[in-house]
Formats: structure tokens, sequence, C-alpha cells
């Protein structure tokens, strides 16, 4: 019987084949725009399949075209992504934003109802209620608290329920770290998939905060997987990129999409990506045990409100379980409140020395930055406080420094507070 490799190992590999490419040890760049066809006829079927025309045979494949559909860098790291999250295929974008916004308007048109879990990116956010509303969108914003009952009493009474065509979940939410039911949301799904049998909807989730090592989406019964690929999986704060995962249905919408956006990376980013992958388990394992380490030393200081960090759930809470529930640890993204407000939050951020001030996160340094008035600016005020984006809420993304130096930069700059 095959040895059946795990995701990790299979980075090195996968995919790639040295023999089609002088024996190098490593996938090359292939820096070009166009492939040749061997024959006219050859090129005629490649077109059918890219465009749709026709179904992919028996063991036939999409052969090389041209770099906006596909390049051997792209396909390789596909399908190497595939392979953490479970998928039957994956589109690589030339940034989370890019995928994010592809997601959104291919499975949503004028007039449908699209739900999503509040308080999202702000880059999502901004598109949900700037484009999507410009084009007759509607959506309806839902909170961790909601129960299934007050999803649809939400839906039914927005008059709109035989349009609602998306779930749109980010969880955990960025910067609060709050939880979102993903089972949940696949259940209102399903209620209304047998209720209006000529419509479906469809659940995606943005995993971007815990990467496809810590959860797997899919495997909940999302339909769709979204990444900002620049975080976790890039990790190096030396590109940008998002991916979506699916199966094989999904995913061939969403890329279809993208051969005529022309949103793709190129082949340099897929290449720097594919390098990234060799070691994102162990930055990743490396960046969570500095997080619980970080986390346990602002949970017991005197200057910090409140931790959001998923390690400090109380065990005995509903929103452990569903932690238990969704996730094989508890990340690296850890969020505190600072006692006072903006003033006390600025001076905190000026002092540190380690680490940098930056948005972004899931890089090897570690990131801290005020969500309030950086990444989330473009938010409703009230909608902030309700949210809990508070003036006093510092986001950090911790990286693979040493754990001691880390918290001692956090403890000298909250000295000056």
């Amino acid at each position: 019987m095959p040895h059946k490799y795990h995701p990790e190992s299979l980075m090195m590999t996968h995919g790639y084949k040295p023999e089609l490419s002088e024996g190098a040890v490593k996938t090359p760049i292939f820096q070009t725009s166009t492939f040749v066809f061997k024959t006219a006829e050859e090129g005629k079927a490649f077109f059918e399949i890219a465009y749709g025309l026709r179904e992919k045979g028996q063991d036939e494949n999409l052969g090389l075209i041209y770099s906006r559909i596909n390049n051997p860098n792209l396909e390789i790291l596909e399908d190497r992504l595939c392979l953490w999250d479970q998928a039957d295929d994956c589109a690589v974008f030339e940034s989370g934003m890019s995928a994010i916004s592809s997601v959104l308007l291919e499975f949503l048109k004028p007039g449908d109802l699209l739900l999503y879990s509040a308080p999202t990116y702000g880059g999502t956010d901004h598109f949900i209620h700037d484009l999507l509303k410009k084009i007759g969108v509607h959506s309806i914003a839902f909170r961790p608290e909601h129960t299934k009952s007050d999803l649809l009493e939400m839906i039914d009474s927005s008059g709109l329920a035989d349009r609602l065509s998306l779930i749109y979940v980010e969880t955990p939410a960025n910067p609060t770290n709050d939880l979102f039911d993903i089972s949940l949301c696949v259940e209102v799904a399903d209620l209304y998939n047998s209720k209006f049998v000529d419509k479906k909807v469809f659940v995606g989730v943005d995993n971007t905060y815990m990467g496809p090592i810590w959860s797997q989406p899919l495997t909940l019964g999302a339909d769709i997987v979204m990444y900002s690929a620049t975080k976790y999986i890039g990790g190096h704060s030396d590109l940008i990129a998002g991916a979506v995962l699916g199966n094989t249905e999904v995913m061939q919408r969403v890329k279809t999409l993208r051969t005529f956006l022309g949103n793709m990376v190129s082949p340099h980013t897929a290449w720097l990506m594919l390098r990234s992958l060799e070691t994102l388990k162990i930055r990743m394992e490396a960046q969570l045990k500095n997080a619980e380490k970080v986390a346990d030393y602002l949970f017991k200081h005197p200057k910090v409100e409140k931790v959001h960090y998923l390690g400090c759930i109380p065990q005995d809470s509903k929103a452990y379980q569903l932690f238990k529930k969704q996730y094989s640890a508890a990340g690296a993204m850890v969020s505190f409140d600072i006692k006072g407000g903006e003033k006390e939050a600025f001076k905190f951020l000026n002092q540190l020395k380690l680490m940098k001030l930056a948005v972004s996160l899931g890089s090897t340094e570690s990131l801290a930055q005020h969500p309030a008035s950086m990444t989330h600016i473009g938010i409703d005020e009230e909608e902030k406080k309700t949210f809990g984006i508070l003036p006093s809420l510092i986001r950090l993304s911790i990286g693979v420094e040493n754990a001691e130096d880390i918290i001692w930069d956090i403890e000298q700059a909250l000295e000056v507070v």
C-alpha cells in the first residue's frame, strides 16, 4: 500500500517533475508570457478546455497556453496549496483583496443578498459597503452572538430570502479574534438551498488569520476558502498575493473569471511562494509558541485592560467549544486593549524597539499596529464601538524572534504609558 505523505513533506516536490526542467531540483522561474503548441490541433484542444467549451477528457489536463491563463509556477503552487486545505483546486491571485473581490463578484449579482460576519477586514468592509452597494447587492451583517434563529429572522425579514446567494465569514475576525461558527453558516445555507431549489447559496470563509495549518474550513462544509497569501503563506513581507480554494465546480467559475480579469500572480511571485511553502509549518509553529507566551504576559499586565487571543478563551464558555471544533491551535495574532485610549496606544506603539510599527501580519518579523486609525479606519464609528475596535485596541502579529526579546520590547514600551 502506498505511503500517504503529510502535506509538509510534499511541499518540496509535489506537482514538479525535474526531468522536464533539465533535472533542476527546485522549480525554475518560468518567466515567459506564452507557450509553444506542438500542433494546431493541440492549441485548439487547450483553448476549448480553457474557455469551458467542453469538459476535460479522462486523464486530460489543460495544457500550457499563456501565463494569464496558466504557467508552471502557478500550477505547481496551486497544486501544493490544495494539499493543506484538502481542496480539489486552487486559484492564486495578485493580492488578498483581489481574491476576495473576485469571489464576491462571481457569486453575487445585482439584487442578490450577502450575509457577512462583522467585523471583517477593512478592505473587505469597504468593498461590501461601497462597490457592491453601487451595483445593487444588498448586505446584512451578523455577529458571533447571533443564533441560527436570529440569522433566519434577519434574512426573512429583509424580504430578500430568495436572493440570498453568499454567506461570507471571516473567522477569527480581524482584529478582535471574534469567532464565528462555520457549521452554523453551512446549516443556514443548506436550509435556503432546500427552500429555493433553483438557487445555490455558497459559504465562503476568509481563513487568513489561521492560515491553512490551523484550520481547514472546507472540511467543515464551507464551499470556498480564501487567503491573503501575503500573510502566513508568503510569510516574509516580500510579496503580495491571494488564494481561493474549493471544489472543481466552484473553482471552474473562479478561474474563468480570473482569466478575463487577468489578476493572477506573476511567475516570480508564484516561485517565491513555492519557496515559502517549504517552511510554512515550522514558521507557524514557532510563531504560535511565541504568541502563547506573549498573550500570557499581557494577560497578567496591570496596564492591559483585555487580551483578545484564542488561547485566553475561558474553557467553560461556548466560544471555547467552537474554538476546539474549528481550530487545532490558538494562532499567532494577539490583540489587546491598553488601559486608556488612543494616546496611550500611540505611546506604546511609538516606543517599540524590536517590533515594527506596520500593517500586515503573518510574517517572520513581529508587527504592531492600531486598527481603529489604520486598517479599519474606514469602518463607521458606531460600528467600531459595537465590534470592539476601540481607540485602546492594539493588534500584534507575532513573529519568529526569541520570545524573551519580544516580551522585553512589549514590557519597555508599556513602561512609558
